[in-house]
């Protein structure tokens, strides 16, 4: 048995003193730092449990028309937010408010889905809440407390049906459109309200606001107890905004004139700039049903309707020119020298022409004699054109056609513009069709038949051309935008001239269509097609009808283009011309402020009954048909 001496039990201890006084050094150190130097980090550590972010949606930028009136803007509407949580408490949240709105079994895997992806991100179950379903959940503020009703800028479009191809729609973000590059930007996020389709979509970076943040306190639960006021809220920016080339009085004009019963398309573009005054597609949606997302039953109606409602027949549609586009073979020929405005073609008109083995007739079986270029347009004579076609050739033809852009799209501000179908060479036939052209091709081709599809907005800028010097802007729905250069057909002034001397030979008096475009204050000048498609050569529906027209003050430069097409319609004369006729007025009695007449043909006139003053006046050294 050890026994220690007194001293060295003392020195003993002392060491223990030692170690203890360490020890409890130590410690007092740590709670020190713990208390004191990092009690900024607890204090955040201790916030951020009890703080959340909730998006501060900015509105979208308003769009005008080009005098300054609001077609699409911003009015109050109710978000409805789930704070996060765990996805189970998260999902018999959303179930249990399935009692009170629609929400499929699809729409909360999506919601999930953004909450495994984005954590602590509140969750936007409804951009557009309607009003009974926010009283509803409100009524049950005990059952949701972690739900989350606040008032955000819902889309609002204040024209409906007429604009509806043009502004488009806006729709929640997708989780597969985060992906994609154009959302690259770090403003993106779920349940932002984005365009879908038209301009909303074509300026989404410009009219796109950036949201803003505020901070809530919430309890233990999760539930919010109030806004956090030590962290200052920051309200975003507000979308910019954007001014269009359209006058919505117009586009309002061509829907209430538009058929009811028919599907077709109006284009009317300014000769000036070739800004779009209007842009019908018929039939059209509404555009606020899209607003928080369509309604199940109007989807299905939609796109359930053979006539496509949402199908923009403007830039979408490819139909066969046919005698709209006799025009371009004319300026090809006499671009490239192979005929003069003044000659007429050899082989009389007799109500067709032999070529080869085939016959190939013209729509006058009286026929129409020996044309010029002029003649020619005036009477639509397909045996003038076949002739210009085998002058120019099959394969000049195709190049030329192709080189001043018919297999090109125009160019406009609009998504999802269809490019016009036109063979650049023989290996197009080969490649869709599988067989070697030959040269009688070129006979379908130069009246505008045969693999020859073009948009209405395209055939609208190819007149706008004839109606300039030869060339014509980029067709542009937004003002002050640079589209990229337009289209130059490199065309002398006096050929210009023929071939409006042609089209006018179309209105004129005894003209085809006289009677649908004669207007009391401008002269309208243009040309009717009649296009068949597969439906009418196997006789279950009609050809399409086109009548492609410029308009202006009576000896001055015109100042409107308008194309018009109706789908099956039959005859460009009867249909189409007297809605391009309509159109052109409307612009026009509104821009040299004359009063708006709703009897304005003088087909209209007839109609009644009544040969106007206006018209035996402009006509005296002719009887007037029906006076």
């Amino acid at each position: 048995m050890n026994v220690y001496h007194s001293h060295e039990r003392r020195r003993r201890a002392m060491g223990a003193y030692v170690i203890i006084a360490l020890f409890m050094g130590g410690l007092s150190v740590s709670f020190f730092r713990i208390q004191v130097l990092g009690s900024d980090r607890w204090e955040l550590r201790a916030r951020s449990n009890r703080i959340r972010q909730l998006p501060v949606p900015a509105p979208r930028g308003t769009i005008y028309d080009r005098n300054g009136r609001i077609i699409a803007d911003n009015a109050p509407g109710y978000a409805i937010t789930l704070m996060p949580g765990p996805p189970d408490s998260i999902r018999a949240t959303l179930e249990r408010m399935r009692e009170h709105m629609e929400m499929s079994e699809a729409r909360i895997d999506r919601l999930l889905g953004f909450l495994a992806r984005y954590g602590r991100q509140a969750l936007v179950v409804d951009t557009d809440a309607d009003f009974g379903v926010v009283s509803a959940l409100e009524e049950r503020r005990v059952e949701f407390p972690d739900v989350h009703i606040e008032m955000r800028p819902r889309r609002r479009y204040l024209t409906g049906e007429a604009t509806g191809h043009v502004l488009g729609y806006v729709g929640e973000i997708t989780r597969e459109e985060l992906e994609y590059d154009e959302y690259a930007d770090e403003r993106y996020e779920q349940g932002m309200v984005v365009g879908k389709t038209g301009i909303e979509k074509q300026y989404e970076a410009l009219l796109q606001g950036r949201q803003g943040l505020k901070y809530v306190e919430v309890d233990a639960r999760g539930r919010i107890v109030g806004d956090f006021a030590a962290f200052r809220t920051d309200p975003g920016e507000s979308g910019q905004d954007l001014h269009l080339n359209v006058d919505i009085e117009l586009q309002e004009w061509s829907h209430s004139i538009f058929p009811d019963s028919m599907s077709g398309a109006v284009v009317a573009l300014d000769v000036e700039d070739g800004g779009i005054l209007a842009m019908y597609s018929a039939p059209s949606y509404d555009p606020n049903a899209f607003v928080g997302g369509v309604d199940n039953e109007y989807w299905t109606a939609l796109n359930q309707n053979e006539r496509l409602p949402l199908y923009n027949r403007t830039v979408m549609g490819l139909y066969p020119p046919a005698s709209t586009w006799k025009l371009a073979a004319a300026a090809i020929g006499l671009d490239l020298g192979v005929i003069t405005a003044d000659e007429e073609m050899p082989i009389p008109c007799t109500g067709g022409m032999s070529f080869g083995s085939g016959y190939r007739r013209c729509w006058n079986p009286a026929g129409h004699g020996f044309n010029n270029l002029s003649e020619a347009i005036g009477n639509s004579c397909n045996v003038y054109f076949y002739q210009l076609g085998l002058r120019i050739g099959f394969e000049p033809l195709m190049q030329r056609a192709t080189e001043i852009g018919f297999s090109e799209r125009c160019g406009v501000d609009l998504p999802q513009e269809m490019e016009g179908v036109f063979p650049a060479g023989p290996q197009f036939f080969e490649d869709r069709f599988g067989y070697r052209p030959l040269e009688n091709e070129v006979l379908s081709l130069s009246i505008g038949q045969g693999p020859n599809s073009q948009t209405p907005l395209k055939m609208a800028q190819f007149y706008v051309a004839l109606a300039r010097d030869g060339s014509a802007p980029t067709p542009a729905l937004a003002r002050n935008m640079d589209l990229g250069p337009g289209w130059v057909l490199d065309l002398q002034a006096e050929d210009i001239g023929s071939i409006y001397q042609g089209l006018a030979a179309v209105t004129a008096q005894g003209g085809t269509a006289h009677v649908g475009t004669s207007l009391e204050h401008w002269q309208v000048v243009g040309k009717t097609g009649t296009g068949q498609n597969a439906q009418s050569v196997q006789g279950t529906a009609g050809n399409h009808a086109w009548f492609v027209g410029m308009a202006g003050p009576w000896g001055e430069r015109p100042e409107i283009v308008v194309a018009a097409l109706i789908e099956y319609g039959e005859s460009g004369s009867g249909m189409a011309a007297p809605i391009m006729a309509k159109t052109a007025d409307f612009y026009l009695r509104k821009k040299h402020n004359i009063p708006i007449d709703t009897i304005q043909t003088y087909g209209e006139h007839l109609r009644r009954g009544t040969v106007p003053q206006w018209y035996r006046d402009r006509y005296r050294p002719r009887a007037a048909p029906g006076g």
